[in-house]
């Protein structure tokens, strides 16, 4: 299969991605989580905050703090049991779910990513460490000072010695590939994407500054990680300081090209045992080949998007103006030990024009720093938001456009949508008849494809994800529920919302609204 053909069944087509006969082998099923042995390891408290209010930047970090942050970026954070009765009958027998989550969804709840982290701090040696979430401890990878090294990885364009944290987020190809086949690929940066605004929310309430690199040489990245391009790969990089901002390097000499090849030459193969509990790995080769396609070889290579590449448009005859509110700040632990996906929980309700106003106003716009754009300034968002109501106060049902700029909704129709978003549900798990709003997540349809190439795709469904997580967030700290959906009808709903006239298309479904406790048995893992 051609890649372009894989990126259109990939959104329009979902059902020709996977064999007729797939069958998922549960019984093999690989953890959610690596496992290293034989590694040095600098145990993190488990004494973590119960509240993260936005503090002032830190005159200094050390590793408690790191430890707080990656528990509640990625830790196991939470044991779940859910009962099921098989059938409508009450005599029916009773099945249980049991699951340990985290504070970022994820499809299926298979956490396909790993955080490794390059630390700077007086505690501890200086190097990289994979933190392992199943004991909440940091494994020693590699000793030394790389500075130098991962400078010329992004491009010689950040600071990185004031950086006391440099967080690489990858993807484990098979954690999600054995359940979903080659959908995973479009799962896999949605999932790095919410864990990506995780880590933004999380260090902004811990007072450090931090910088998202997309665009970086991955082969020398993973083998500084000791990771196989074949069954893992980085697809962010985030720098972390205690100053304001990361500082962007000036005036760098641009025909100082780096290349990757070279830079692996520098330091050593690392290679370390690693358990993921499978005993049978199928192959997935256009996954494979999209990841290679994806790679920077050369720092030749890196772009920037200027102000005049955005593409600016509106749609809709008629706008509804939402009232400006007050600023609302709210405890980001109290948020995420709450937040979870209704699904089978929502309840309709009356949703207020206050609600929905703050939502979508805390929502975006949202700025933060990123290697993309060619200002030094923070970017604002490349995916916009689209979505039909009812019964939401002083709004008429119907599909709309947000603009945050105007701060208002864009009508493109009037009526009732819920029957027609309900009938393209590719697995009606969700009532939509239930839910007052049903947002989505739109971007451009070429996936970034004519400035980053392939890797454009990957950057767009990472960028939805940190809005994704924004919102959801959000939602839980208005009181309502939202569940990502991506088992829906995607052309229905850019006939919609006319998308294709703008060469738009929709990457996620978001149902948001009130809901109902879940009936189930929940633990927090922490002391």
């Amino acid at each position: 299969m051609k890649l372009e053909t894989f990126l259109h069944h990939l959104h329009f087509d979902t059902e020709k991605l996977a064999p007729p006969d797939w069958q998922v082998d549960w019984e093999d099923a690989p953890l959610p989580y690596k496992l290293y042995s034989g590694l040095p390891e600098i145990p993190l408290t488990g004494n973590v905050p119960l509240t993260l209010k936005k503090r002032i930047e830190k005159e200094e970090s050390g590793i408690e703090e790191i430890g707080q942050f990656l528990w509640y970026v990625y830790g196991l954070t939470h044991y779940a049991q859910s009962a099921f009765i098989d059938s409508a009958d009450e005599t029916a027998a009773v099945s249980y779910a049991q699951l340990f989550r985290r504070f970022v969804p994820s499809g299926g709840a298979l956490y396909p990513n790993e955080l490794y982290v390059y630390l700077k701090l007086e505690e501890i040696p200086e190097g990289i460490y994979h933190y392992d979430v199943a004991h909440h401890r940091l494994l020693l990878l590699r000793e030394g000072n790389y500075d130098s090294y991962l400078s010329r990885c992004l491009g010689k364009s950040s600071d990185l010695s004031d950086c006391f944290c440099i967080v690489f987020v990858s993807t484990v190809f098979w954690r999600n590939f054995f359940k979903y086949n080659n959908f995973a690929y479009r799962l896999q940066g949605l999932d790095a994407g919410v864990v990506i605004g995780q880590a933004l929310e999380v260090s902004d309430r811990m007072g450090f500054s931090s910088k998202v690199c997309y665009q970086f040489l991955d082969r020398s990245v993973n083998h500084l990680l000791g990771l196989s391009d074949q069954e893992e790969s980085v697809y962010a990089v985030i720098p972390m300081s205690i100053h304001p901002s990361i500082r962007n390097v000036e005036n760098m000499n641009i025909e100082e090209y780096v290349f990757a090849n070279e830079l692996c030459q520098e330091v050593p193969l690392l290679k370390h045992e690693t358990y993921n509990r499978s005993k049978r790995v199928i192959e997935f080769p256009l996954i494979k080949e999209m990841n290679e396609a994806s790679m920077l070889e050369t720092t030749q290579s890196f772009v920037k998007i200027e102000s005049d590449d955005r593409v600016h448009y509106s749609v809709g005859s008629e706008i509804i103006m939402l009232p400006f509110t007050e600023p609302f700040s709210y405890d980001l632990a109290s948020v995420c030990r709450e937040r979870h996906s209704p699904d089978i929980d929502f309840l309709i309700g009356k949703v207020s024009q206050t609600q929905l106003s703050k939502l979508f106003e805390e929502t975006f716009p949202y700025y933060y720093q990123n290697d993309l754009n060619g200002t030094h300034g923070k970017s604002e968002s490349r995916v916009s938001l689209f979505g039909c109501v009812y019964n939401v106060e002083g709004i008429p049902n119907g599909a709309y456009f947000y603009d945050q700029k105007a701060h208002g909704l864009f009508r493109i129709s009037k009526g009732d949508y819920r029957e027609f978003l309900q009938y393209g549900l590719t697995m009606p798990n969700v009532n939509l008849f239930q839910v007052p709003l049903c947002l989505h997540i739109v971007g451009d349809k070429d996936h970034f494809q004519e400035i980053f190439g392939y890797r454009g795709y990957r950057i767009q469904q990472m960028e939805a994800g940190i809005l994704l997580q924004r919102l959801l967030l959000n939602s839980c700290a208005l009181g309502m529920g939202g569940h990502p959906l991506l088992g829906f009808d995607v052309n229905q709903c850019d006939e919609l919302y006319g998308l294709d006239s703008i060469e738009k298309t929709s990457l996620i479904q978001i149902p948001v609204g009130p809901y109902r406790p879940r009936a189930w048995l929940k633990g927090i893992l922490n002391s």
